[in-house]
C-alpha cells in the first residue's frame, strides 16, 4: 500500500530544507522543537526513508531528502500562489509585500505609488528593501524588484514606469566662477570631477552623445563617492563636477545651488521597471501593487 502523505509533514519538512535549522523551521510554523522534531519522524517513517542527517548544531539532507525537496518545492509554491489568487477575491487583500529597490527607484516609488497603495491596502505590509547591488529577487525572497531597464534580467516580467531617466553634469555657480564652463564633454578632462563608484566596485565612465558623437570618459578629480546624494552635496559645496542621475539633482538646480551643464549631449534612455518571476498566478499583494503602479502611471499620461 502507498503511504498517505501528510501535508503539515510535507510542509514542515520545505520549512527545514528552506532554512537549514529546525529552530528556524519551527519558528516560521509556529511549532515547538519537539514537535517539529516528531513530525520529520512520522513523515520518514511513513515514506521508509531517512530524509535528514542531523545533528545538535546542523541539519543537511540525505540524497532522497534533497530529491523529495527539488520535487516538492516547486508544488508548495503553487499551492501558496493559489491560496493567494483565492484570497485576492476578498476586498481586503492581506499579507506581506517585499520589494528590492535602488534608492533612486525608491524616491520614485515614494512619490505618489506607496502612499498610495498604503493607504488604499492597510492590511499588507511593505518591507521596502533599497540597496545599490543587484540581487536574485527569487533567491533573496523578494516578491519583486524594481531597476533601470537595461539590467532587469530577461526572463522576467517587466512594468514600466515613471518615466525616461537621464544622468546630468552639475556644478555649484561658485566653482563655475573659479574654473569655467566646459561646453562640450572633451572639456571635462581640464576640471575638477568627482567619480562614482557602482555598488560593484567598477568607477563609472561619464557618458555623452549627441547625434553621431559620443565620449565614454574616465576623468580625475578629488575624490571618489559611492552615494549619487553625496555627490550632489559635494558639488554643491563647490568640489568639483558631479555627473548623477538628473531625478537627484534636480532639487539643487531648482534650488540655485546647482547649474546642470551639458544638457545637449545627456539622451535620455528608458528607465525604471518593477519586475517579477513570470509565475501563471501573481500573488494578491503583488497584483495589488502592480495594479496602483499601473494606475499612477496612466494618471501621469493624462492631459490636466
Amino acid at each position: 500500500m502507498k503511504p498517505r502523505l501528510n501535508f503539515t509533514e510535507l510542509q514542515a519538512f520545505a520549512a527545514i530544507m528552506q532554512h537549514g535549522s529546525f529552530r528556524a523551521a519551527a519558528d516560521e510554523l509556529g511549532f515547538s522543537a519537539s514537535t517539529l522534531s516528531h513530525t520529520m519522524r512520522a513523515l520518514e517513517e511513513r515514506l521508509g526513508l531517512r530524509l535528514l542527517n542531523r545533528t545538535t548544531r546542523s541539519v543537511a539532507p540525505t540524497e532522497a531528502g534533497s530529491r523529495l525537496f527539488r520535487s516538492l518545492h516547486p508544488i508548495l509554491n503553487e499551492l501558496d500562489l493559489a491560496l493567494a489568487d483565492v484570497r485576492v477575491l476578498g476586498d481586503h487583500p492581506s499579507g506581506q509585500l517585499r520589494i528590492n529597490a535602488s534608492r533612486s527607484a525608491a524616491r520614485l516609488l515614494m512619490r505618489k505609488i506607496v502612499p498610495t497603495f498604503v493607504a488604499r491596502y492597510p492590511g499588507i505590509h511593505l518591507d521596502l528593501v533599497t540597496e545599490g547591488r543587484l540581487v536574485d529577487i527569487v533567491a533573496d525572497g523578494f516578491d519583486a524588484g524594481v531597476r533601470l531597464g537595461d539590467t532587469v534580467p530577461h526572463d522576467m516580467v517587466a512594468v514600466p514606469f515613471g518615466g525616461d531617466w537621464h544622468f546630468s553634469a552639475v556644478a555649484s555657480p561658485g566653482y563655475l566662477k573659479q574654473w569655467g564652463t566646459p561646453r562640450t564633454p572633451d572639456e571635462l578632462t581640464r576640471h575638477r570631477c568627482i567619480r562614482f563608484r557602482m555598488p560593484s566596485g567598477k568607477i563609472y565612465r561619464w557618458e555623452f552623445e549627441r547625434r553621431d558623437q559620443q565620449f565614454k570618459l574616465d576623468l580625475n578629480g578629488p575624490m571618489t563617492l559611492g552615494d549619487m546624494e553625496l555627490m550632489v552635496a559635494a558639488a554643491t559645496c563647490g568640489l568639483g563636477i558631479a555627473f548623477v542621475s538628473h531625478d537627484v539633482a534636480q532639487k539643487a538646480i531648482e534650488d540655485g545651488d546647482l547649474v546642470a551643464l551639458l544638457a545637449d549631449w545627456t539622451p535620455s534612455f528608458p528607465g525604471h521597471y518593477l519586475y517579477y518571476p513570470s509565475h501563471r498566478l501573481v500573488p494578491a499583494c503583488l497584483r495589488a501593487f502592480v495594479d496602483i503602479l499601473k494606475e499612477v502611471e496612466r494618471g501621469s499620461k493624462s492631459p490636466a
